[in-house]
């Protein structure tokens, strides 16, 4: 029997650390995998937990530059000299001593999670330490070293798989895996974002559709401020889950960052847990549906690292082991110990955000009509108009 569900996890990942002020802490992996702990989730039958080696330079050049992975490894070894041509020292990627090895290990974690759910030695896989998804082919971007995400979808096509979709619910554009295959017609990227008028990295527009040989592979849908749980669900199904069905992909990929959510310090969107954690159930099911339950998860990007991070990507997990959590469940208070410790404030006490006088959880389908007044559906219908036909789908406008 497969496992059900493959986790990366060991505290090495926390080496992926760009100094004590940047916003990707890393403690926020630790805390993730502390509440998995704490909740049973690593201990169910299925849950295979394991760590991961040092990508090779050949691994890592099957997506970058070598000049580039030379430029990461000097950086590495001395950090005075990142070369900022390489996006290497700046504000958002500072060089960090081991900056190479522990990034490398990130690449090594999803290629892995890959190659179980390809080969079948599991159903699901999870790496919540991934998702690096605007590292490009010669330069690191948005907090992104190497694109751990191109890098495991590159190891699938090279190892039998014809369609590979992925889908990227992360609050920012997910630009690098976008522009790797820009121009691959055998890979689907879809991202539902903030739109760039606000947000970096500035891109990701209905009309990026992806190149000539590709045209419809490249999915963007660009979504105003502010918004909250039900308009976000409402364009992942509208968009999302309609054409990753038409593409029928082998396998399906996912990058689940967490900044959509209402307290995360980087962004503008109000989103809950609880529609997080829905979010991930609906690729879970989408997998099932479309590739025998193929399905790579992945972390990604998320700034409120007690109260957000942690419960969303164990939510995440959890869906993958096939023993989801309920939103209502209390969080054990060792680990809420360990936060107040660690941060002298409590952390969260339940497993999601709305309560009983905020109702349940609840999005209109598309399907229940177009309302060109709202600024969600003119983004969403902007992108179904410029999507759908070349998969053969109806814009369905009433």
């Amino acid at each position: 029997m497969p496992t059900q569900a493959r986790v990366v996890w060991d505290s090495s990942f926390t080496r992926y650390n760009f100094g004590p002020t940047h916003p990707m802490a890393p403690v926020r992996l630790d805390l993730t995998a502390r509440l998995c702990d704490a909740l049973g989730v690593f201990d169910v039958d299925g849950v295979e937990v394991v760590g991961a080696d040092e990508a090779t330079d050949d691994l890592l050049a099957t997506i970058h530059d070598r000049d580039y992975l030379a430029a990461v490894k000097a950086a590495s070894a001395d950090p005075r000299s990142a070369d900022e041509a390489y996006g290497l020292g700046t504000d958002d990627d500072p060089a960090f001593e081991g900056m190479h090895e522990a990034s490398s290990r990130v690449v090594q974690g999803t290629v892995d999670s890959c190659r179980a759910v390809w080969e079948g030695t599991a159903a699901h896989a999870v790496n919540f330490t991934g998702g690096l998804h605007h590292a490009m082919r010669g330069a690191a971007s948005g907090f992104c070293v190497y694109n751990d995400i191109a890098v495991g979808i590159q190891w699938l096509l090279d190892h039998g798989a014809e369609r590979v979709a992925y889908v990227d619910v992360d609050v920012h554009h997910g630009d690098g895996v976008e522009r790797i295959f820009w121009d691959d017609p055998r890979v689907l990227t879809i991202s539902v974002h903030e739109t760039g008028r606000a947000l970096f990295p500035g891109t990701g527009w209905p009309g990026d559709v992806g190149g000539k040989d590709a045209e419809g592979t490249a999915v963007n849908v660009a979504l105003p401020p502010g918004l909250s749980d039900a308009g976000w669900l409402r364009a992942i199904h509208a968009v999302a889950v309609p054409v990753v069905r038409a593409f029928k992909p082998d396998v399906l990929v996912t990058q689940h960052g967490c900044d959509t959510h209402t307290e995360d310090p980087l962004a503008h969107f109000a989103v809950t847990v609880d529609a997080q954690r829905a979010a991930a159930d609906a690729m879970h099911r989408l997998a099932h549906e479309v590739c025998d339950g193929r399905w790579v998860a992945l972390g990604g990007g998320g700034y409120e690292v007690v109260g957000v991070v942690p419960r969303t990507w164990t939510h995440l997990t959890a869906i993958a082991a096939h023993a989801p959590i309920k939103t209502t469940t209390p969080i054990p208070e060792d680990w809420r110990a360990h936060v107040e410790h660690v941060f002298g404030r409590p952390g969260p006490r339940r497993m999601g955000d709305l309560t009983a006088e905020d109702g349940p959880l609840w999005w209109r389908s598309w399907e229940m009509g177009y309302d060109p007044g709202s600024e969600v559906d003119r983004a969403v219908m902007a992108t179904r108009t410029a999507v759908f036909p070349l998969h053969g789908l109806d814009i369905h406008f009433d």
